[in-house]
């Protein structure tokens, strides 16, 4: 792994967010975020959490999956203790004169608005969209789902609207949709290699962590939104184009390379990878299209409505 400890470091740009340490380094020439992984809350196993490794695999897949996302690379950095980190650098996509205006920030500007900026009901988020003049809705909103289907497929607890948003640039007056980044909550990075192993060992674990949690951050009638249920509802619309775009681009064969490539990973830690993402698309995206189909059966000219699932 590449080792950046002796990088140079941009001490007059700095970070926000609460998961981690994070500094501006220099590498080839160019500037990268580099995270560091915060001690963990839940395991007593393991002295930091495995999000730095979460963040570079799935803004991977991200990628793999045709989404844009932030280049991630993954090295380690010895602080000034001699203490060895698995860190992520994260490469810096506001250079060049760009801002990032995080969606809660956008939606702040809509006056219309029923919650503040970091008001995460779905309903709330979806009028947002609606309201914002930055990027066009539809295209907005196919992200917002096309985001929502990877998150699902990966286990991301803490998709909130305070990590994703649109990159924009006065000068030029243009906006785009930022590349996806903040996906160190992905993959059950508090987990251990010892309690990787158990849930391997236990079909009923592996099952919890699919239907039970974790869920989404964003809420939908002010509960936390459980991924399978919700995709499998089919109450939205533009989630089930959604979840038909992400399934056909989904190639387990790369994914797995991906896993297999990725240096610096114990044996179980790849079979853990392995294993759960692709229950994860069996049981959560895999059976979410089977209800589609048989919805769209029955209404093959229009788009499904809601309550025409089949359980």
């Amino acid at each position: 792994m590449i080792d950046f400890t002796h990088c140079e470091v941009n001490k007059f740009r700095a970070y926000g967010g609460a998961n981690g340490n994070k500094i501006n380094v220099r590498y080839q020439g160019e500037g990268y975020m580099l995270k560091f992984p915060p001690a963990p809350t839940r395991s007593k196993t393991i002295s930091y959490t495995n999000s730095c490794i979460s963040e570079y695999l799935c803004c991977h897949i991200f990628e793999l999956l045709g989404i844009r996302a932030q280049e991630t690379l993954l090295g380690t950095y010895t602080d000034q203790r001699g203490c060895e980190k698995v860190v992520v650098a994260c490469k810096d996509f506001t250079e060049g004169g760009k801002r990032l205006i995080e969606f809660a920030q956008l939606k702040n500007t809509c006056i219309n608005s029923s919650q503040n900026g970091y008001g995460t009901e779905l309903a709330s988020i979806l009028q947002a969209m609606e309201e914002q003049t930055l990027i066009p809705a539809d295209q907005l909103k196919a992200h917002f789902w096309d985001v929502f289907i990877v998150d699902a497929l990966l286990g991301n607890f803490d998709r909130h609207n305070g990590n994703w948003g649109i990159l924009v640039d006065e000068e030029r007056q243009t906006a785009e949709i930022a590349p996806v980044y903040d996906c160190g909550s992905c993959l059950y990075p508090q987990l251990g290699a010892q309690e990787m192993e158990a849930v391997l060992n236990d079909e009923s674990e592996i099952n919890r962590r699919i239907h039970e949690y974790p869920t989404s951050a964003i809420m939908d009638g002010g509960a936390k939104i459980s991924y399978p249920r919700f995709i499998a509802s089919l109450q939205n619309e533009d989630c089930n184009q959604a979840l038909e775009r992400i399934s056909a681009r989904i190639d387990m064969a790369r994914i797995e390379t991906l896993i297999q490539q990725t240096p610096g990973l114990l044996p179980i830690q790849r079979d853990f990878y392995r294993i759960m993402i692709r229950a994860r698309k069996e049981q959560v995206l895999d059976c979410g299209m089977e209800q589609l189909l048989r919805a769209r059966e029955q209404r093959p000219d229009g788009p499904v409505e809601q309550g025409m699932t089949l359980f």
